[in-house]
């Protein structure tokens, strides 16, 4: 698993798309501290990290997009599926290698804490919430990401595909609320992504909410797994 992640640790800065997406993230997390704060003398970083939830949300899949789609193209995957290692080791290390290079990107966002500490009192609770928000949502896009990009021989495929399961995704909620009937209306809320990442933008932290985006992420692993089990045995 290390010897994996470590490999497309090292494959993602021997491309621009580490590059590209860190500097993407620090462009646009930027423009929204100067925004939502800095311009207007706020110390709420809130909206600052709920842009950055829509940014993730379509950048993300271009660090998933080659994990397993590439492999698929150049039929390394063979090479994989019968190495000595076991699928989850496979897929784990993988997906730890794209979540590093999204966790360097997503760190930046709590120098700004930081800066605007000097200048005012701030809500350590909410800038905190609201960090670990968006690693435990990053932790699902990057799961959701590598699930899509086993299904497919393109990248591209694999990127219009994720960004459309993370757009689903964010807008359960949305879909819960058109529901009439209440019951299925509260089934379907209660597996909402973006209702349970608000929890944390107050500063509270829910258990059920940490163990529930751990779940997820979980479960697009599995099924990743299990897609490539069945490809073993093809």
């Amino acid at each position: 698993m290390i010897a994996i992640m470590k490999r497309e640790l090292s494959a993602y800065f021997k491309s621009p798309i580490g590059y590209v997406f860190i500097a993407v993230t620090f462009l646009f997390s930027g423009f929204f501290f100067w925004f939502f704060t800095l311009s207007v003398g706020n110390t709420d970083v809130t909206y600052v990290f709920l842009g950055m939830f829509y940014v993730y949300m379509i950048f993300v899949p271009v660090l998933t997009m080659r994990l397993m789609a590439d492999e698929n193209k150049q039929r390394t995957d063979q090479l994989l599926l019968t190495a000595p290692v076991g699928l989850m080791r496979l897929v784990t290390g993988k997906f730890l290698s794209a979540y590093i290079v999204f966790m360097l990107g997503d760190v930046v966002m709590l120098t700004y804490g930081i800066v605007l500490s000097f200048c005012a009192e701030v809500n350590w609770a909410v800038i905190f919430g609201n960090f670990v928000a968006l690693a435990l949502i990053g932790a699902v896009f990057v799961s959701a990401g590598l699930f899509v990009s086993s299904l497919t021989e393109s990248q591209m495929v694999a990127a219009v595909g994720s960004i459309a399961l993370n757009v689903a995704l964010a807008l359960i909620n949305v879909i819960a609320s058109v529901i009439p009937v209440k019951f299925i209306s509260d089934v379907i809320s209660s597996i909402s992504i973006f209702d349970r990442y608000h929890g944390f933008t107050t500063g509270i932290f829910s258990i059920s909410s940490i163990v529930f985006f751990i779940s997820v992420t979980v479960v697009f692993l599995f099924i990743t797994v299990r897609i490539l089990e069945r490809r073993r045995w093809a």
